[in-house]
């Protein structure tokens, strides 16, 4: 008899007798048991308020989150608390004023929550925690007696066709679960780092009324029937995991399996767009789901989810689905600063290898996402590979969407830009990704070290320093280094006993033939060279699953090196992704760099590199000055257009996430390797960027070309600009047009107001029109996007269809019958 075993496309020929059968069924439980035990090893990351940060990215930006991000994003916030409070005084009245309908500004202010309990516990802060205090008093005010928590349905004024007409009756895109699920997750980090447990008490209340509403049945919601349904927006599985996690009640887990179990299962919407069967994932049973598809925010969440609950359950129920999504956004759908969703109107992901650089999209909150999924699937599989593509997403795209003021924002992340790239804003009307930069930065700390209580691994570096108990014995660890500037990095290890344990460190993607995992791209050249010692001497390493292992006696004084060489390299991409044919990008360790116009004299898109040179010139040198004083500069050799001439010339590059903190100016990351893609620099002083503007009135002291000009505003009330108002014709609407020259695709606009608190104030409403072959008609935007009035800001919006049109004009109607309108500038982004 004849039997074939295949294994890694190798074939054993075997004769069996009943000894040899034996055996090999021994063989194969044995490894079955082995992979078995590996797969249910609980690993967890050291909890972030036990590691203290004393490092050159995150300490900064912990400062800055504490003084800067978290009182501008509270007070941004100002609107949901009262929109809270009103909710909260209709209940208690039975009746009364209602506040103005949202589907989730709600949720920002739960997770700014979040940021600031998670702030409190690591930096106590009388103030913010305080604020936090009457604002759950507010919240536990505003809940139902059954635990329903929804304004706009509570207060009985919903926008029926965003929100349903009664509740969960539209959960596809009501956001009612999606909110909560941030706020179960501010209720655990506001317990954990206060010990109050108010909010968490109505996080709980809430959870127990979704359970018999959706899973059991309630008289009083969907006629007793269960509903049943998943969210159209996930994110109520991670909030019920922290719930399950900090309490131990298994119902919190099981729902949390259960909504995941019912995706693309008991309901599958057949629309399109944003209600197409993959735009939030529902196209599929979660488990069977293969590739990367829709919102990308809504994938990511979903997937960490299931990765969670893989790695905590020790089962195995989404690992085929996982291991399948995960190859197919690493080796096709994601940018080299791990960004993710190239597509705008469904910010997510479109086919495999559509990775455009100055069109794309990248959400900071999709960011967000890759890192809370790649950090669970560490859990699940204890691989290094995970950290690298969290680490890559969290040091390039994650960093790039807050500024290094701690006050000014990205919600999409480029990677070329021109000149009038509108900069950070201030705020958004929508405004998930500032409030999820202010509960993603408190955490950082939590990702550096795991452990499985016999071993510790080191995923992250970073100067820094924590304890961990291994078996009764506690270890201190002390983490020093000036990464990811540097690649030296050094630990002592104080063990209260002596005592032996395995010590996990991990060696980056980057330290070898590529930036990160996946088949997208590659060093022109491989890295080699990294090493280890141990008390001073070289030792031979092991690597398992990514990390570097050593085993020994550990005793009080013993001190580790790890040498990761960080010299610049270029990269390149796979040929199917045909907007970096022909280009390459830079990188040093694990930070991505760009070229900025600001540094170069002008638009960056002149230039072009020969790779082989510029690898063999580039010089890195810390920057002392200015803004981006501490950050590392790289200058390499390259050639400039000017006029029709090509000349020997200097490019310089900063890292990608520091782009845009000091003034307007070009951008580019994938650098053009031949002539043909150098371009001229389209900015001249005299020239204006649409080629004509009218208006239905103008203030003699004030001029319509204000709108045309390339200009900066400071804030709204800057008058060291031309402006453009209606004064004094106030309580008037008034329109302004603009002439685009020839018809051009409108990828967005954004409005500048302008605002001096007197005569001339920020409109109470507006709008866009554009010029069709029928006339003017009023333009349709996201469905996320909404005409805000924010000061100091680009209030921008996105057309929902393919628009076409030469001409787009701005209708405005006064905020007061005693006021009048005004703009400083004007952003339109075409094709």
């Amino acid at each position: 008899m004849e039997f074939c075993y295949r294994k890694d496309c190798v074939v054993f020929n075997c004769n069996l007798t009943v000894k040899n059968l034996f055996m090999l069924t021994v063989l194969l439980l044995s490894a079955h048991t082995i992979a078995a035990a590996e797969q249910s090893r609980t690993v967890k990351m050291v909890p972030f308020h036990q590691v203290t940060m004393d490092d050159t990215i995150w300490r900064p930006r912990i400062k800055l989150l504490v003084n800067e991000t978290l009182p501008h994003a509270f007070k941004q916030t100002e609107v949901a608390q009262k929109r809270l409070r009103m909710c909260a005084e209709y209940l208690e009245n039975n009746g009364g004023p209602k506040p103005a309908s949202h589907r989730f500004n709600t949720s920002d202010l739960y997770k700014v929550m979040e940021g600031g309990a998670l702030m409190i516990q690591s930096e106590p802060n009388p103030g913010i925690e305080s604020l936090m205090d009457r604002i759950i008093d507010v919240i536990a005010r505003a809940q139902k007696d059954d635990g329903y928590l929804y304004i706009s349905h509570i207060c009985g004024n919903p926008r029926v066709n965003e929100m349903g007409t009664r509740p969960y009756s539209y959960v596809i895109h009501s956001h009612e679960l999606y909110n909560m699920g941030h706020l179960y997750e501010a209720a655990v980090a506001y317990a954990q780092a206060t010990g109050k447990t108010k909010l968490l008490d109505v996080a709980e209340k809430h959870a127990r009324h979704v359970n018999k509403v959706f899973f059991e049945g309630d008289s009083d919601y969907n006629d007793g029937k269960p509903v049943n349904q998943a969210p159209g927006h996930q994110e109520i599985e991670l909030g019920l995991m922290k719930l399950y996690n900090y309490t131990g009640k298994a119902l919190y887990r099981d729902m949390a399996k259960r909504f995941l179990d019912i995706r693309g299962v008991s309901f599958i919407p057949d629309g399109r767009g944003t209600n197409s069967p993959t735009y939030a994932q529902q196209h599929a049973p979660a488990a069977e789901q293969t590739e990367a598809v829709g919102h990308a925010v809504r994938a990511t969440y979903q997937y960490a989810a299931m990765a969670e609950i893989d790695s905590l359950m020790g089962t195995t129920d989404f690992t085929r689905a996982l291991d399948s999504i995960w190859h197919n956004i690493v080796d096709t759908k994601m940018h080299i600063t791990g960004g993710l969703g190239a597509v705008h109107g469904i910010e997510g992901f479109g086919p495999s290898y559509e990775l455009p650089n100055k069109h794309t999209y990248l959400e900071t909150c999709a960011a967000v996402g890759n890192v809370f999924f790649n950090m669970r699937m560490f859990l699940k599989y204890h691989d290094a590979k995970y950290v690298d593509v969290a680490e890559i997403a969290l040091l390039n795209n994650c960093l790039s969407g807050v500024g290094l003021d701690g006050r000014s924002f990205f919600y999409p992340n480029p990677l070329e830009a021109d000149y009038n790239h509108r900069p950070r804003s201030g705020w958004f009307g929508t405004a998930c990704c500032p409030s999820n930069i202010a509960r993603l930065i408190p955490q950082v700390s939590g990702y550096m070290y795991a452990t499985d209580g016999s071993q510790i691994y080191c995923t992250l570096y970073g100067g820094s320093q924590t304890s961990i108990d291994l078996g009764g014995t506690k270890i201190d660890v002390k983490q020093t280094t000036d990464y990811p500037y540097s690649g030296e990095i050094g630990f002592n290890i104080n063990p209260a006993k002596t005592k032996r344990f395995k010590l996990y460190l991990r060696i980056p993607t980057w330290a070898s033939d590529q930036l990160v995992p996946g088949k997208l791209y590659a060093y022109s050249q491989p890295s080699f060279g990294w090493t280890l010692k141990v008390n001073g001497k070289t030792v031979e390493p092991t690597v398992e699953k990514g990390f570097t292992v050593i085993e020994r006696q550990w005793k009080r004084g013993d001190t580790v090196s790890l040498h990761l060489p960080m010299p610049v390299k270029v990269n390149t991409c796979i040929e199917q992704v045909e907007a970096n044919h022909d280009r390459v990008a830079f990188s040093r360790g694990p930070l991505v760099y760009c070229a900025e116009g600001i540094d170069n004299g002008g638009a960056v898109q002149r230039f072009y590199v020969n790779p082989t040179a510029a690898q063999a010139g580039a010089e890195a040198q810390m920057i002392d000055s200015g803004a981006l004083t501490g950050l590392t500069q790289v200058a390499i050799p390259a050639k400039e257009l000017s006029g029709r001439k090509y000349s020997d010339s200097t490019l310089k590059l900063i890292p990608y996430f520091a782009w845009s903190n000091r003034d307007r100016s070009s951008m580019m990351t994938w650098i053009g390797t031949k002539e043909e893609l150098a371009k001229p620099d389209p900015r001249d002083p005299s020239n204006m960027k649409f080629t004509s503007v009218t208006a239905s009135h103008t203030f003699d002291g004030d001029t319509t070309d204000a709108v045309r000009m390339d200009q900066s505003p400071k804030s709204s009330a800057d008058t060291s600009i031309p402006r453009w108002t209606s004064w004094p014709q106030k309580g008037k609407s008034q329109w302004v047009e603009i002439g685009l020259g020839k018809v051009k695709q409108i990828r967005n606009v954004g409005v500048y107001w302008y605002n001096d608190n007197g005569g001339v104030q920020l409109p109470g409403s507006w709008h866009l029109e554009a010029l069709t072959t029928v006339g003017w008609k009023e333009v349709a935007i996201y469905n996320t996007d909404e005409y805000s009035t924010l000061a100091d800001d680009y209030n921008t919006v996105h057309p929902a269809q393919t628009l076409k049109t030469d001409k787009i004009r701005i209708v405005m109607k006064p905020r007061h019958d005693n006021t009048c309108v005004g703009i400083l500038s004007v952003d339109i982004e075409t094709e």
